[in-house]
């Protein structure tokens, strides 16, 4: 697997697992009925904003993941990020090698740390991984997230310093 700069024609195969994992509406804050246009939009970030994908040894995009700046003015010094891994690649490192990816290119683009605001709690694969490198649960803002099947659950704030 490579993880390389996401390119406007990859968004073709992004598109069908990011609709899956939106549609569902168990760990993405998006419009479960978000379109391709609007999805792009979301997803696909021009610079300095950075967008990647995972390819696998056939060209298949496996992953991708999104990074930017947390804040603008006076908070762009923590970095934030958004990743996500066609769930029938689930379970292969992908999503470790994709966070892993996002901690260089913050620390190379001179950030603090990296933040993520949003992380459902119910989401604990994601969140294993990433107290796993480094991030810690700051906060919980409880029922701030309405999961399909288990009701208002709490959202994490996770920070890792640099």
């Amino acid at each position: 697997m490579i993880i390389r700069v996401a390119l406007p024609g990859d968004w073709a195969q992004i598109w069908p697992f990011f609709h899956a994992i939106v549609a569902a509406g168990e760990t993405f804050a998006y419009p479960q009925e978000l379109t391709a246009d609007e999805g792009r939009e979301l997803w696909m970030l021009s610079p300095p904003r950075h967008t990647v994908v995972a390819v696998d040894e056939a060209g298949a995009v496996v992953g991708t993941a999104n990074m930017y700046a947390n804040r603008p003015g006076n908070g762009s010094h923590v970095a934030s990020a958004s990743y996500m891994v066609d769930p029938a690649r689930s379970g292969q490192g992908i999503g470790r090698a994709l966070v892993e990816y996002s901690l260089r290119w913050a620390r190379a683009g001179g950030f603090r740390g990296m933040q993520y605001n949003a992380v459902v709690a119910t989401n604990v694969h994601a969140v294993r991984l990433y107290e796993s490198l480094g991030f810690l649960i700051v906060g919980t803002v409880p029922e701030a997230f309405r999961h399909p099947t288990e009701g208002y659950v709490g959202l994490h704030i996770m920070y890792c310093p640099f």
